[in-house]
């Protein structure tokens, strides 16, 4: 049987003025296994939907693989539990991940579970140089607003993530989501990869709070300016100021806060101590 996204529960909905049965859609979590020539690397509680692009982002984001074409094929496998993505590497890669072959298992909170040494939590990251001098701030401030009204799950459930690529002049070109953030983030990656699609040209735009994973991902993938609705920890800003990503959070109300590499977006206004 197929896994649906959503799944539709009873329940009674207390108030003050009473109680009356309700109907609530909820969004389905369950385990992707991230299988590698034969061998599990990874299991991650996913919302089951755009596996292949969930696949292939984390391959992406993980340094597992450099670019998609290096996954030479792809098998999607429902059974038992959850779900198993099958991935085959090309030979250079596959000696790679056996070097450093290491078992990871993530609940939704978490994007760095698994991981087996404190230096693997704050890896060295590739330097983004990627420059936008067409993104401007109005753009960004929304991005948060541009995302909630693409997220068709969420409209069912009002509980996934989202993940968006804002491209300047055009607008959010892909959207994907899931119950985690950092889920959600892989499968944008994978999505664009697949497609081809530059992600140096343009911005990731995130539903959540900015963690140290999501600056991870986007400085794996080269994406040089990440937005949020919420607010940055302070490791992601230090990671993103160090990687050369501009950082941009607390996207609503058409405002937005620029922390690091504020060059690249055009803001149109003078400076206000």
């Amino acid at each position: 049987m197929a896994f649906s996204p959503v799944f539709s529960a009873k329940g009674v909905s207390i108030h003050p003025d009473g109680a009356r049965t309700v109907t609530r859609t909820l969004p389905e979590e369950v385990p992707v296994a991230f299988v590698f020539d034969g061998t599990t690397q990874a299991v991650m509680m996913a919302t089951p939907a755009d596996i292949e692009d969930f696949a292939v982002g984390f391959a992406l984001s993980e340094g597992i693989v450099e670019h998609a074409g290096e996954i030479r094929e792809i098998e999607v496998v429902e059974h038992g539990p959850g779900i198993e993505a099958r991935m085959w590497l090309a030979a250079d890669r596959a000696e790679a991940l056996a070097r450093r072959r290491r078992a990871m298992t993530g609940p939704v909170g978490c994007g760095l579970c698994g991981i087996d040494s404190l230096d693997q939590a704050l890896r060295p990251l590739p330097r983004v140089t990627a420059g936008l001098s067409d993104l401007t701030a109005a753009e960004i401030a929304g991005a948060g607003e541009a995302l909630r009204a693409s997220q068709p799950l969420h409209d069912q459930t009002r509980a996934v993530h989202a993940a968006g690529f804002l491209l300047p002049g055009t607008g959010l070109v892909a959207v994907r989501e899931d119950v985690g953030r950092h889920n959600a983030l892989d499968k944008l990656i994978g999505a664009m990869a697949r497609a081809g699609a530059d992600m140096g040209a343009g911005a990731v735009a995130m539903t959540s709070r900015l963690s140290v994973e999501l600056v991870q991902k986007c400085a794996v993938a080269g994406c040089p300016v990440i937005v949020a609705v919420s607010a940055p920890t302070a490791l992601a800003l230090r990671q993103a100021e160090e990687a050369g990503i501009t950082l941009a959070a607390f996207a609503r109300a058409g405002g937005v806060d620029i922390y690091s590499h504020a060059h690249r977006i055009r803001t149109g206004a003078s400076h206000v101590a």
